[in-house]
């Protein structure tokens, strides 16, 4: 399935929406979003904007059977989006369609039910449609879908939901996307339902009235990822993950004065090139602190015990304080899912200060050291001076140089290794995505900002990662 090293071809049959945030319109910005290459096929034409949809026309079944002959016998399609099908006649067109290629990835986003909760199809056209998704590799309605394709009410709760999904896979034998967002609550999980198992990826809910489009971005990106050679859990996480910046940043965007679109190009225009850039101003400096003899030699694992207990009694020390400016970051994010994201941040500290004690310190008490003493006061004023930007810059070195030290931890043999399990905790998957996300996020606050407070930024970043060499190098030899 993977497209190697070319980008996936990712065609998208969908309605047409002239403002330009959900549609045909939203499919191509998501496709090209991830890297594809797209291709439209018209299903109807709207006259809508950010308020609704006033005129509809739908040409003839045979123009869109058109459109997709002259595609498919010109170009290999790699993935198929499917969005609003207007008619009977146009589900069955794209069925035979369907059986006569057989594409490799087909996601069905059904469109059934207005935003308002209106329905958009008669009764007839709803059981074509039902009857197509048993072609699709992923279908992906939302709540009110969902009820109409299972026919029970609609979910109010999580639980009812994911099982309304797997019921649904049972009837169709394919795979389901259920989606949470429409439920009540600060959480947005989502959930990948087969009729054997459920996959959970959770979220966080965008409080935003911008979510024009929301249903068409979401299944065309995963449609253009799984082309990729994602599987269906990977590709929602990292779709999940890029919506919820899409949404935060829709409102730079100021499309309209109703329910408003995602902005699709967020990434593009934040391309995280401060947080790169501070990263390779470093470089000499993380040469200098992977030579250290106790890096090495944690990573070797051939590191004195009574040096890393040393180590580990200094960072606890700092990890108090770390919780504490996450805590203040948070308070001072400028929008719910960042300040989730911070809060969540300032929770991880806090529960391995706990682990550390429990496994590791037990009831002694150690005295800060003086490297201790300043980093943390340096990050203290990072967050005393107002500038959420240079806060979150002092931090981002405890992610970017963690999480470049436990991948490369992770290369060495794990045979009989003594600090395996605390050099795991960095390298693993889940903190090279938090680094990740803690650098698109510092990224996004240096796009915020002016010149002289980007430099105050890089400045503070290269502060801290000093810190860290002193850190690493000063704390392990510091008296018994």
């Amino acid at each position: 399935m993977s497209t190697a090293n070319r980008p996936p071809r990712v065609l998208a049959i969908a309605g047409s929406d002239p403002s330009g945030g959900a549609g045909i319109q939203a499919d191509l910005k998501s496709i090209a979003a991830f890297q594809g290459y797209g291709m439209a096929a018209i299903t109807t034409l709207t006259a809508q904007n950010t308020h609704g949809v006033t005129a509809v026309h739908a040409p003839p079944a045979d123009f869109l059977t058109a459109q997709l002959t002259a595609l498919d016998a010109d170009i290999t399609i790699d993935a198929v989006k499917i969005g609003m099908l207007h008619s009977v006649d146009i589900i069955m067109a794209v069925e035979a369609w369907l059986a006569r290629v057989a594409p490799p990835v087909v996601v069905l986003d059904p469109v059934m039910v207005a935003t308002s909760g209106d329905r958009l199809l008669d009764a007839s056209a709803e059981d074509a449609l039902v009857h197509l998704a048993q072609r699709a590799h992923l279908v992906t309605p939302n709540l009110d879908e969902l009820a109409v394709m299972v026919r029970e009410p609609v979910a109010t709760t999580w639980s009812t939901a994911r099982e309304q999904g797997r019921r649904l896979a049972e009837l169709l034998d394919t795979t389901i996307l259920v989606k949470g967002g429409h439920l009540v609550g600060a959480a947005a999980p989502d959930a990948i339902v087969t009729p054997h198992a459920v996959i959970d990826v959770p979220g966080q809910r965008v409080t935003t009235r911008n979510t024009h489009g929301t249903g068409c971005s979401l299944s065309s990106a995963i449609a253009t990822l799984r082309a990729s050679g994602l599987s269906w859990p990977d590709a929602l996480a990292e779709v999940k993950a890029w919506m919820a910046d899409a949404l935060t940043a829709s409102s730079l965007l100021q499309v309209g004065s109703g329910h408003g679109p995602i902005d699709h190009a967020h990434r593009m225009r934040s391309t995280g090139e401060w947080a790169r850039g501070a990263w390779v101003d470093c470089a000499s400096l993380v040469t200098r602190i992977t030579e250290l003899p106790f890096v090495s030699g944690l990573g070797t694992g051939s590191l004195d015990g009574d040096a890393f207990r040393r180590y580990l009694a200094q960072d606890v020390h700092y990890l108090e304080g770390y919780a504490e400016v996450l805590a203040a970051i948070a308070e001072s994010a400028p929008d719910p899912t960042t300040r989730a994201f911070w809060l969540a941040s300032c929770e991880a500290a806090q529960a391995e200060i706990n682990r550390l004690h429990a496994q590791v310190l037990g009831d002694a008490d150690e005295t800060p050291a003086a490297v201790t003493v300043e980093y943390l006061s340096h990050l203290r004023r990072a967050v005393e001076s107002g500038s959420y930007a240079r806060a979150v810059s002092a931090v981002l070195p405890c992610y970017t140089l963690y999480s470049d030290l436990g991948v490369r931890w992770r290369a060495v043999s794990r045979d009989n290794h003594p600090y395996a399990s605390w050099l795991d905790l960095y390298g693993e998957a889940a903190f090279v995505r938090t680094a990740a996300q803690a650098e698109r996020l510092a990224s996004v606050a240096a796009d915020s900002v002016d010149r002289a407070e980007r430099l105050l930024m890089s400045a503070a970043y290269r502060t801290s990662m000093h810190f860290e060499w002193r850190f690493f190098a000063e704390t392990p030899l510091m008296p018994a």
